[in-house]
């Protein structure tokens, strides 16, 4: 457990300096847009190409990792769509399902790849990162159709759904990465050079970020929709997908990779889509913020009961 709460606590400790940024240095929304928008499309990016093109796939269960991560998630979105009608009925309207829905099915890929990175080095980063194949596709196609459905006053086509989610950049850094690794493509040295000080900083700069949209003024007076929210991702999730991944035989590091991996809060940009598209923006800022602070707890019990 002490091990698994030093390899948690600097990345902790960086969402909190992102909430004290905020409000003292940085208290600019703009100021934060933009070193988003950069994390997003440029940083975030390049360390998972360079991550998996680095990566020994050999050395780390693809199928039974990505496969018990993959069903998991899928899993859970079923989950969370079954109970829309119970949900309904306790007058949980469609905007705030489509929150209750993103806050049980994101996943958040900084504390996720710092946490397997402290704990395990490459190989962790590298298992992350097949989890980020298997998860991302599946939940931001689920993630845009609930909300077009449910949220959206005007419903999106299947193929306005393709292209949203064929978009994002998440996914083309990790085919890519892949197709170059699979393929023994060789890389000049002056990419890895660039690639490593890129990759190396996106990591804090994503934890600060996630930090400063981190919303506290709810976190006492949870509802019924973020409890339940909190209680699918922080506790559900993790067992669920702890059970599938020994039931596929993963064991020692590889199966407390992917609890770590399944225990993380969802994905803050989970708000900037419940925005964009008529979501319940402020419902799921309570679920990111209570669902960050309580994974501080969670994770290392879920890590530790695991781990070798």
């Amino acid at each position: 457990m002490a091990v698994v709460i030093a390899a948690l606590l600097p990345v902790f400790l960086l969402i909190v300096l992102g909430v004290v940024l905020k409000r003292t240095l940085m208290r600019l929304d703009t100021q934060w847009h933009g070193l988003e928008q950069l994390t997003y499309y440029v940083l975030f990016p390049v360390l998972l190409v360079q991550t998996l093109v680095k990566a020994d796939l050999s050395t780390v269960p693809v199928a039974g990792a990505g496969g018990a991560l993959l069903l998991a998630a899928l899993v859970m979105c079923l989950l969370c769509l079954a109970l829309r009608g119970p949900l309904a009925h306790t007058g949980v309207d469609g905007p705030a399902f489509t929150s209750i829905f993103q806050g049980a099915t994101r996943w958040q890929t900084y504390v996720a790849l710092s946490v397997s990175g402290n704990l395990y080095g490459k190989v962790g980063l590298a298992l992350a990162s097949v989890a980020m194949v298997a998860i991302i596709p599946l939940v931001n196609v689920f993630s845009v159709a609930v909300l077009a459905k449910y949220a959206s006053s005007g419903k999106r086509s299947a193929g306005a759904i393709v292209t949203t989610v064929v978009k994002n950049p998440l996914i083309w850094a990790c085919v890519i990465g892949l197709a170059i690794n699979v393929a023994h493509i060789p890389l000049p040295k002056i990419w890895h050079d660039v690639a490593d000080a890129l990759g190396g900083s996106s990591l804090a700069i994503g934890l600060l970020v996630t930090g400063a949209g981190l919303h506290l003024e709810g976190m006492f007076r949870p509802s019924l929709a973020a409890s339940i929210a909190l209680v699918l991702k922080l506790v559900l999730m993790p067992v669920l997908t702890v059970a599938l991944a020994v039931w596929f035989g993963v064991t020692g590091a590889n199966l407390a990779i992917v609890a770590a991996c399944a225990a993380v809060p969802t994905s803050p940009s989970a708000y900037v889509m419940a925005r964009q598209m008529g979501g319940d923006a402020p419902l799921l800022a309570q679920i990111i913020t209570l669902q960050t602070i309580l994974a501080a707890i969670t994770m290392p019990i879920v890590i530790a009961a695991v781990g070798p």
